[in-house]
């Protein structure tokens, strides 16, 4: 009996291709395929068997581009090529890919690897978020520990003032420091409060959390606010912070509300909660086999444009009196989880997704 190694002995070699999110093929010097992974296959919607041995430069829009490539790589006038392109695909529009030509130790052989345009944007995007977080997390805190001190001398200084005068006039202007330096003091206190406490590390169920944030939302919200729960039961407990991912999730869930206003006020808002499985996914730089996907949902009117790209960074708040620091606190309770936070919104539908390694 004949295995799939057997049909095609390249399947065996190559194997480990099939763990890629992104699409590779590997060809003959003269464009026919000898291998296609599991994400090619996909991508253009097709098996395997139908794109092995075909003419791989017929897929693309401009199939004489990679034609020239693989004839300079005959050649070896490269050790790799780079270029963008357009992958034609079965009852769909072609779609932008950044194109990866590498020979492999074989002569004759050659690797080609396509990352499309939109996941090569995601990743970037992703990276960017990452480092920013980071700067963001040192800028807090040297900033809050500046404040600090001064602040305490402030309001030291404000309640010794208070204690020698006698008119209750000029009281009332030291009570106003006195109030104004407590609340810029919660303010900092706040703003360090994720590197003050310290991780407490256990055994984590997302769906226990979720409904906790639940039941606090709508003790909040008991009229004119639904919340919807569409979970996958399948999700293994995971070793976490409880109290930071419960903090987490309750932030997201608050902001939602906050651009929910006007929906409660007529009796329609909506927020979903609804829980998945990803796999072989990339997120902060790395690669992981499973992870969680958490997505809070609202039928809210969006995330504003003007905003849209700083939502996670501090002080930055999308309504008036808002202190800009709930996404930012939950952002970094999910990055201490080795995790992040990524939004998507439209007017109607604003999509936080929670990312999570799992074991």
């Amino acid at each position: 009996m004949n295995t799939p190694h057997t049909l095609n002995p390249y399947i065996a070699r190559f194997h480990a291709f099939d763990l890629l999110a992104t699409l590779v093929a590997v060809l003959r010097s003269d464009g026919s395929v000898l291998f296609a992974n599991a994400a090619l296959e996909d991508a253009l919607g097709t098996s395997r068997r139908t794109i092995e041995g075909s003419n791989f430069p017929d897929c693309f829009t401009e199939p004489h581009i990679l034609q020239n490539a693989l004839e300079g790589a005959g050649s070896n006038e490269f050790a790799a090529l780079r270029y963008d392109a357009w992958l034609k695909r079965l009852n769909h529009e072609p779609v932008p890919v950044h194109v990866i030509l590498a020979q492999t130790e074989r002569p004759g052989e050659v690797i080609i690897e396509m990352l499309p345009q939109e996941q090569q944007a995601k990743q970037d995007r992703e990276e960017r978020l990452i480092d920013q977080a980071q700067a963001n997390k040192e800028l807090i805190r040297n900033l809050a520990h500046e404040i600090k001190n001064p602040l305490g001398g402030i309001r030291g200084a404000a309640q010794l003032l208070e204690m020698e005068i006698e008119s209750r006039e000029l009281i009332e202007y030291t009570q106003v420091i006195i109030h104004e330096a407590d609340r810029l003091q919660s303010l900092v206190d706040r703003l360090l409060a994720p590197h003050r406490r310290p991780h407490v590390v256990g055994d984590v169920n997302i769906h226990e959390i979720c409904e906790r944030v639940r039941s606090l939302i709508l003790a909040e919200f008991p009229r004119g606010l639904k919340i919807e729960r569409e979970y996958d039961v399948s999700i293994p407990e995971f070793r976490g912070d409880r109290e930071q991912l419960i903090q987490a999730v309750l932030n997201v869930a608050h902001n939602a509300t906050q651009a929910l206003t006007e929906r409660i006020a007529d009796g329609d808002a909506q927020i979903t909660f609804l829980s998945r499985i990803a796999r072989q996914v990339t997120f902060g730089k790395q690669r992981y086999r499973l992870a969680l996907e958490l997505h809070v949902i609202n039928n809210g009117p969006g995330v504003p444009e003007s905003i849209k790209d700083r939502i996670f960074y501090p002080l930055v708040s999308g309504r008036e009196g808002g202190s800009g620091l709930g996404l930012t606190l939950a952002q970094t309770f999910v990055q201490q989880h080795h995790g992040l936070i990524e939004c998507d919104s439209v007017p109607g539908r604003t999509d936080f997704k929670l990312l999570i390694p799992l074991p």
